[in-house]
């Protein structure tokens, strides 16, 4: 296949190095508005090919939207709208139900197929690109029953050559358990390192004291605005409803420090300890 990749950072060119490695594309076209973006992903053979989106689109097979989902949303009609009935598109965001709803009554819905890989990091730009990122990973496809079949059976392949292991759900479900466990991890993160940074002026001491669980947990922090405002914003119902069971959780584990009620404390904790079952 050809393939445009529209957005070359590190989902889009993490997906390229995949697939151009698993023989799935002859020859990927690369589309960014960021022109450093298009000469690293050529240096790095990531790319074959800098576009523009007219040309990308008119000369492959598959087109995918590798971009914030807010611009995903207002880019990916007028994608449809330059497509013909033997292409494919899919996207890559981390949230649906927007998306979904923003071309369904398109034409050419059907040549759509919407698609999250369950993957990530803080990092950005077609030099953190990984081919084998994906491996082991969910790779959710939402609303299948809206998508051709010929159009759903490439997606298929390509998450398969992503070594992704396959989950099909509906998008407004889907936006329901991102928010659970992964919108909100990051909310916590920026919370926590702004908690710090507030409190802890000595940069210099946070960075000698600073314990791998504390690093783990605002590693998320570092992820860019430019891509998880998008994403709160589109899934604003359902993070605030996540939000607000977080901050009664938290409001819990005050009330018992402040009561002393250490016996409740240790409830809570053990409580939480039941998700070792779940992650392993």
């Amino acid at each position: 296949m050809k393939i445009s990749i529209i957005g070359v950072g590190l989902i889009g060119g993490s997906m390229a190095l995949k697939l151009r490695e698993k023989n799935i594309a002859n020859f990927i076209y690369g589309i960014d508005n960021n022109t450093q973006h298009i000469s690293d992903a050529l240096e790095l053979k990531i790319i074959d090919a800098g576009v523009d989106l007219e040309h990308g689109i008119k000369n492959s097979d598959l087109i995918i939207l590798a971009i914030p989902v807010d611009a995903a949303r207002k880019l990916l009609p007028s994608v449809l709208d330059l497509v013909s009935d033997q292409q494919t598109v899919m996207d890559a965001g981390s949230t649906k139900a927007g998306i979904v709803n923003a071309v369904k009554d398109h034409p050419k819905r059907s040549r759509f197929v919407a698609f999250h890989p369950m993957w990530g990091t803080e990092n950005n730009g077609p030099k953190s690109a990984i081919a084998e990122s994906f491996s082991g990973k969910a790779g959710v496809i939402c609303n299948k029953e809206e998508s051709a079949e010929d159009a759903l059976n490439i997606v298929e392949q390509v998450v398969n050559a992503l070594d992704m292991h396959m989950i099909y759900m509906d998008a407004e479900d889907h936006d329901v358990h991102t928010a659970y466990i992964s919108h909100i991890s990051h909310i916590t993160s920026y919370a926590l390192a702004n908690t710090v940074l507030e409190k802890e002026r000595e940069e210099e001491t946070i960075f000698q004291l600073a314990s791998s669980g504390f690093s783990s947990t605002v590693r998320l922090a570092k992820s860019h605005p430019e891509m998880w405002v998008p994403i709160f914003k589109q899934n604003k119902e359902n993070v605030l409803d996540v939000l607000n069971e977080h901050i009664s959780q938290l409001r819990k584990f005050k009330s018992a420090l402040e009561k002393e009620n250490y016996e409740y404390l240790e409830e809570l904790i053990t409580n939480a300890n039941r998700i070792r079952g779940i992650l392993r």
